[in-house]
């Protein structure tokens, strides 16, 4: 397969990075969760799951999202399964798209996952409504924007260990 132009050969992920990235994306969900209630702030998790599916489909699947999906259901107090569902769907699409996804850009990139950030606050909409919740708040709608407008800061950060400079010399030239 070739590279698209101008996309750097990475180095392997490391299991450990991606797990304890997982593990600090839910700390920063329950932080935020202490700190305020506000509805427009991003969903960490749902982007660190999106990343790392897109990124590594055959390690993060839809099976660590539906556990991240109900870890942060207990700590939220919410519907149980709401965000497992919510989670569960967008990694399912997102392992439909990684291949598609990785093809383009970080703007290109950016459009492409705003639909499953949607989707997946759609659906946390759609069970809390059938539940009989009442009406989210309309600053709702700007959770999913704010959290694609952080997917280029995150694939900088997420990929800075897999750009490590190699050691070059003349058997080695990548």
């Amino acid at each position: 397969m070739m590279l698209p132009r101008g996309q750097a050969l990475l180095l392997p992920a490391n299991p450990a990075f991606v797990w304890a990235t997982l593990a600090g994306a839910l700390g920063l969900q329950v932080l935020q969760g202490q700190l305020t209630t506000a509805a427009w702030l991003p969903d960490w998790m749902a982007l660190a799951l999106v990343f790392w599916t897109v990124h590594q489909p055959l390690r993060i699947g839809v099976g660590a999202a539906f556990v991240a999906g109900l870890l942060v259901d207990v700590h939220q107090g919410v519907l149980l399964g709401q965000h497992a569902l919510a989670y569960t769907v967008m990694g399912y699409l997102a392992v439909a798209l990684h291949r598609r996804v990785l093809w383009f850009g970080l703007r290109g990139q950016t459009l492409h996952v705003l639909p499953l950030f949607a989707v997946a606050v759609g659906l946390q909409v759609l069970v809390r409504l059938l539940a009989g919740h009442g009406n989210p708040p309309l600053a709702l709608a700007l959770s999913p924007l704010l959290t694609a407008a952080l997917w280029t800061p995150a694939t900088w950060v997420l990929l800075a260990p897999q750009r490590r400079a190699p050691d070059p010399d003349e058997t080695r030239p990548l």
